[in-house]
């Protein structure tokens, strides 16, 4: 673990990349991060919550804290990775349903810089609502990585031989400069 006051959030959701995370910690911490997981509750299902643990230092967080439980530190930036179509849809939105919703819902209002690395389908990204939340993001400053320069969406039914080609290191690239 390292720590050095730099603060990365790795708000992980539950897609098929989900338990490679540990890929972008080792990244992130590498690069001088102290790394914070934060799980979508459906992504608890698809991580090794132990192995993040250690791996980290800090407890995973999926839910908001008790009254009285320490406070996290504060986040520097956030990599939202995979990144669902539901989780894009409802930040996009403002949508805070959940403990890693309400974080995303404030950080563009915090000017807290946030990534975003998604992992849909093609179906799923030329629909509507997925591409004007992707707009809708870029316009507060989120960055969404997705065609050409990010993530390309994957073809129905194909997600599993996705996986191992997820490119995590282009979210933490995107974090370390901002203006690309």
């Amino acid at each position: 673990m390292t720590d050095t006051g730099k603060v990365l959030y790795v708000i992980v959701c539950a897609a098929g990349p989900a338990g490679d995370v540990g890929k972008l910690v080792t990244m992130a911490q590498d690069d001088g991060w102290t790394v914070q997981i934060v799980a979508t509750p459906n992504a608890l299902d698809f991580i090794d919550v132990s192995a993040l643990e250690k791996q980290t230092g800090r407890p995973v967080r999926s839910q908001y804290r008790r009254p009285g439980d320490p406070k996290p530190p504060k986040a520097d930036a956030i990599i939202v990775a995979p990144a669902t179509y539901n989780t894009i849809n409802k930040f996009a939105q403002g949508i805070a349903d959940t403990y890693a919703l309400g974080l995303l819902a404030e950080a563009p209002g915090l000017g807290i810089p946030v990534v975003v690395l998604p992992f849909v389908n093609s179906a799923l990204a030329v629909r509507q609502p997925f591409r004007q939340s992707v707009e809708l993001l870029r316009a507060e400053g989120v960055q969404v990585l997705v065609g050409p320069a990010g993530c390309k969406p994957h073809e129905p039914g194909t997600g599993d031989s996705e996986v191992e080609s997820y490119p995590w290191q282009i979210s933490l690239a995107a974090i370390d400069s901002p203006d690309s």
